[in-house]
């Protein structure tokens, strides 16, 4: 009997241990499976999402699983959009440029406005005074008021008004969120999708950013050497 029991107690251990010693297996190859596909092998809903560079071209997806490549015009669709929306960065870099150049250009116009006003008034009151210790006081006196303003206005620089400066931060969240989309369409290193966005930053910057050089020219948008992050 005794012989019988110790026989029954070390199948028991055996059992237990080889039980054991499946699942921890069974665990190890899940993580090695997660982490294979993570890098480099099959997502989920069965994307081949990579790290790595790579020329995956069907059954690659970007972004969301909903963007699945399930044929050739998928893919070259797909290309073609990602090169427009890297144009459309470079588009509304120029938009902010212009709109920046409209807001000077109406400010000056104004300054030009109340400068000739303020000379008007100045040659009519230097006409319809007069004194009598000689000095000059007719129509050809210099009145250095009226060119002072709109130089000393041009100097201090224009600020926008709250309506002006919110059309100026909604062109920067345009521009925020394109390059951000930009930015992680190329962190899925596909080597066509990253010749896109190199094409759709020359021809961009070859359509939008074709205007006149010179001093002056510039604003603050023409600082930014990259896309990353607007």
């Amino acid at each position: 009997m005794d012989h019988d029991h110790g026989a029954m107690a070390a199948d028991i251990v055996t059992s237990t241990t080889s039980a054991i010693v499946a699942g921890v297996t069974a665990m190890a190859n899940s993580t090695t499976a997660a982490s294979g596909g993570g890098m480099g092998g099959m997502g989920g809903h069965g994307c081949k999402i990579s790290m790595l560079w790579n020329w995956n071209t069907i059954g690659s997806c970007f972004i969301a699983s909903s963007w699945k490549i399930t044929s050739n015009s998928v893919f070259a669709g797909s290309c073609i959009g990602v090169l427009l929306l890297t144009m459309s960065l470079e588009a509304l870099r120029r938009a902010v440029k212009e709109w920046d150049r409209y807001l000077i250009k109406k400010h000056l116009k104004e300054l030009q406005e109340a400068a000739a006003h303020h000379g008007h008034h100045g040659h009519g009151t230097a006409k319809g005074s007069g004194s009598d210790d000689g000095s000059e006081k007719g129509p050809n006196a210099p009145t250095p008021a009226a060119g002072a303003c709109p130089r000393s206005g041009a100097t201090m620089g224009y600020r926008p008004n709250i309506w002006e400066q919110a059309v100026r931060a909604l062109l920067h969240l345009f521009q925020f969120a394109v390059a951000y989309f930009v930015m992680l369409l190329a962190m899925y290193y596909n080597g066509y999708i990253i010749i896109c966005i190199f094409i759709g930053a020359y021809l961009g910057s070859f359509i939008f950013h074709w205007e006149p050089l010179g001093v002056g020219q510039s604003t603050s948008a023409t600082q930014e050497a990259t896309v990353c992050c607007g």
